[in-house]
């Protein structure tokens, strides 16, 4: 049953077969990686950084990603966090079609960290 994302958490064979073949695919890269070194690695960090974009751009509609892209400029942090949690979120097959604006906007609310008020008194 979906949740207000229309995200999924289904536990079918299929899919738990197809995430065991995506942690193997992602193992091999890391090894692979490490056995080339310094520039093997530089390599596996575009690689990386590349598929990131492709998971992204196929989950995500364009009007939500230039809000993420927003948010990047803004707080590079807070950005990245959300880029990574999108991204499990595709790996793990919990999102059906494509996050809009509305669904980020809620995904951007539900992850932001609170923020501290401080109250202020003059005398």
């Amino acid at each position: 049953m979906p949740d207000k994302y229309g995200i999924t958490m289904s536990g079918s064979p299929d899919e738990e077969k197809l995430e065991e073949l995506r942690q193997k695919k992602m193992e091999q890269l890391q090894d692979r990686a490490e056995s080339q070194g310094e520039g093997g690695q530089e390599a596996a960090q575009q690689q990386a950084e590349a598929q990131k974009k492709a998971v992204l751009r196929q989950h995500l509609t364009d009007d939500a990603r230039k809000r993420l892209n927003t948010v990047k400029m803004s707080k590079p942090q807070f950005g990245e966090q959300v880029e990574r949690q999108v991204v499990s979120l595709a790996r793990s097959g919990r999102i059906q079609g494509k996050i809009d604006d509305a669904k980020m906007k809620q995904l951007l609310k539900e992850l932001k960290p609170d923020s501290q008020s401080f109250d202020i008194q003059r005398r």
